[in-house]
């Protein structure tokens, strides 16, 4: 732990509350993360690292043979300046207000869309995650949204600023790997060894979403929830012509070199992904 982050973190949190704007929106629960130096990035022993986890999880080396891992920012200190990040990833029922507000479309997708994604799942798989008109499956209110593409995630941080007043957006992904890390350079949100029991992957996990927050033992050191495991969530910064830097590591990934602060993974824009979220984040001050 980060000697006396836990209690700025704490101080600084802010709970839900009526949208001074129109009295209806909550804004989100968030952390206060202050401006400063924190130390990014991987070196070589936690690369070699990661790719023993994901052996050791999948019992194969395809991680290492494909070099997921090698392109990793270099380990360095950086500075940013103060921000404020959500403690958890939008939910269903948060993305719902959205929905009904807006008209925007559904999370959802159809079998041409999914198959020209070449992935891994099948789409049956997809099923238990897509909406039916605009009420996300019953009994995953609280699980976070997925099946939400980068324009929809922006489309979402552009709502919520104009519905309370603040101008929420997405977090940078120098911004996620700091509210993810602390300021130590510590590989997970709670130190350096992997622990399959605080964070959901498929090491322990169902191979499901699961209600947010449910791992509070796998906190950030700032107090930020699921930010290992879970879902991947969209950053705001590029990574190529159309696409996007996602972080965290998801439901499905078992090891999980792939969960840990630095790793770096892009995917398209346009992809509308079962293991894909986002949470928002505003400047600080």
């Amino acid at each position: 732990m980060v000697a006396g982050i836990g209690a700025v973190a704490i101080g600084a949190w802010h709970g839900s509350r009526a949208s001074p704007a129109n009295g209806t929106v909550p804004q989100p629960q968030i952390a206060l993360v202050p401006a400063g130096r924190f130390i990014a990035g991987s070196d070589a022993a936690e690369r070699e690292a990661a790719y023993r986890l994901d052996e050791a999880g999948y019992g194969h080396s395809l991680t290492r043979e494909n070099g997921w891992y090698d392109k990793e920012r270099p380990r360095a200190p950086f500075d940013l300046p103060s921000f404020h990040i959500a403690l958890m990833p939008v939910t269903n029922d948060e993305y719902a207000r959205f929905v009904v507000a807006t008209g925007h479309r559904v999370p959802n997708v159809t079998l041409a869309e999914w198959e020209s994604y070449r992935l891994v799942h099948p789409f049956d798989r997809t099923r238990r995650f897509a909406w039916l008109g605009t009420q996300p499956p019953k009994g995953r209110e609280r699980h976070p949204v997925v099946l939400v593409a980068f324009d929809d995630a922006m489309a979402y941080a552009n709502w919520l600023s104009a519905s309370t007043g603040l101008p929420w957006r997405l977090p940078g992904e120098l911004e996620w790997e700091k509210a993810a890390r602390g300021v130590d350079g510590r590989r997970f949100p709670w130190g350096d060894v992997f622990d399959p029991s605080r964070l959901n992957s498929h090491d322990q996990g169902p191979f499901d979403t699961m209600p947010v927050g449910s791992f509070p033992s796998g906190h950030s050191p700032w107090g930020v929830a699921d930010m290992a495991g879970e879902v991947y969530e969209w950053t705001s910064t590029r990574a190529g012509e159309g696409r996007h830097m996602v972080k965290g590591g998801s439901w499905d990934d078992k090891g999980c070199g792939v969960c840990r602060a630095a790793a770096r993974h892009s995917r398209p824009d346009g992809l509308k992904h079962i293991i894909i979220g986002f949470r928002v984040a505003r400047d600080g001050g």
